[in-house]
């Protein structure tokens, strides 16, 4: 089989394995509640099968049944998947951390996704972060995070660039699941350094200098969720490879400027401080979470120059989305927008009631039109939110 070939038959499969797996993106699902949410215990739903489920733990080998091959042993993936340029991952101004929604059984809403991915381009994002912390990757099936890499690009990949977050602690697991990514035909990967386990710094040059002899490759720094920092020597040390796109980095602005003034492309990971971060320390641009509800005024606030009236405006916002871990605050406010259903995947659940209503007065304040969906926002009550344990 030749390689234009097998591209052209791995992403017409994209669909088909999708409705495989009962996600049908053209089907309408009606809404109903399952079960009542109480603060603060919630009703769990339980959820003992999930036909996206792999058998097989999120450490092991990825199933690879969505690409159909037997081996992937087998195949040159350089030679069967066309790669994006490192140069036009570092021209990325507006990277959205897209938010995966679910359905009441706990699986993807794919329509809710497609469209939430629609509002991202139409509104100026250059790319996503697929399964990230926001997408909440940690709690997907290899399988499931594979999956919505491949829909993404097979939906969206020639609008956007699909940066697809395959990093892990284990770094032959970050490889395995890197080279499924690019075979679906990811742009580029999202790399974390090894956590809980942590390693040494030689450890951490090693590990990122294996995961980027893949490809297109950003570093992902954020030590309050890794409880260990990527210190400037480590990415001094992998700056040259020719895969090193740059790095998402959430330490502050002064440890951005000392990259940018070496040169390194950087991304900030904060959106509180990526106004500054863009105009007066030199990154790029952001990896943004707000993005997803104010997609348009983040590319003002990325493309147009210093804006500090639109910063100061969108600053409640930020402070608000997160004041408990993300994407617990970006969960709640896009299901009170009306654009996602109401369905957390534990261990998350909606912020508390004062702070739903403090959301609702945060959207009038900056403007409902602004915002992404069409329903008016909501206050929505605690046994309208449903928890699913897988």
């Amino acid at each position: 089989m030749s390689s234009s070939s097998l591209l052209t038959n791995t992403s017409l499969r994209s669909r088909d394995v999708s409705l495989r797996f009962g996600f049908n993106p053209t089907r309408r699902t009606t809404h109903h509640r399952v079960g009542r949410w109480k603060s603060p215990e919630a009703a769990v739903i339980p959820s003992n099968h999930f036909p996206m489920r792999s058998l097989e733990p999120k450490n092991s080998a990825v199933a690879i049944i969505y690409c159909g091959l037997a081996s992937l042993d087998r195949f040159n993936f350089s030679q069967i998947v066309q790669r994006t340029s490192v140069v036009d991952i570092k021209s990325l101004r507006l990277i959205t951390a897209i938010k995966t929604p679910y359905l009441p059984n706990g699986r993807f809403d794919l329509e809710a996704y497609d469209s939430l991915m629609h509002l991202q381009i139409v509104n100026g994002a250059e790319g996503v972060i697929v399964g990230g912390t926001t997408g909440e990757g940690h709690l997907m099936s290899w399988d499931e995070h594979i999956m919505l890499i491949g829909h993404t690009v097979n939906c969206f990949g020639t609008s956007i660039k699909v940066i697809g977050n395959t990093g892990s602690n284990s770094t032959r697991e970050a490889k395995h699941a890197t080279e499924q990514g690019f075979a679906v035909g990811m742009h580029a990967a999202l790399h974390i350094n090894p956590y809980y386990g942590k390693t040494s710094l030689k450890g951490l040059v090693s590990h990122f200098q294996s995961v980027l002899s893949m490809g297109p490759t950003i570093i992902y720094n954020v030590p309050s969720r890794t409880g260990q920092d990527i210190p400037p020597s480590v990415i001094d040390a992998i700056s040259e490879n020719s895969n090193m796109a740059g790095v998402k980095e959430c330490v502050g602005n002064e440890r951005i400027q000392e990259y940018t003034n070496k040169g390194i492309v950087i991304w900030s990971g904060n959106d509180d401080e990526c106004h500054d971060s863009r105009w007066m320390y030199g990154a790029t641009g952001v990896v943004s979470v707000t993005s997803n509800l104010v997609p348009g005024l983040m590319c003002e606030l990325m493309f147009q120059g210093m804006n500090p009236l639109l910063n100061s405006k969108l600053m409640p916002l930020f402070k608000w989305l997160f004041q408990e871990p993300n994407p617990i605050g970006l969960n709640t406010a896009l299901a009170q927008l009306g654009v996602i259903r109401p369905v957390f995947r534990l261990p998350y659940q909606p912020l508390p009631f004062a702070k739903r209503v403090e959301f609702v007065k945060i959207v009038e304040s900056i403007g409902r039109e602004y915002f992404v969906g069409e329903k008016d926002v909501q206050v929505l009550h605690d046994e309208e939110f449903l928890l699913v344990d897988g």
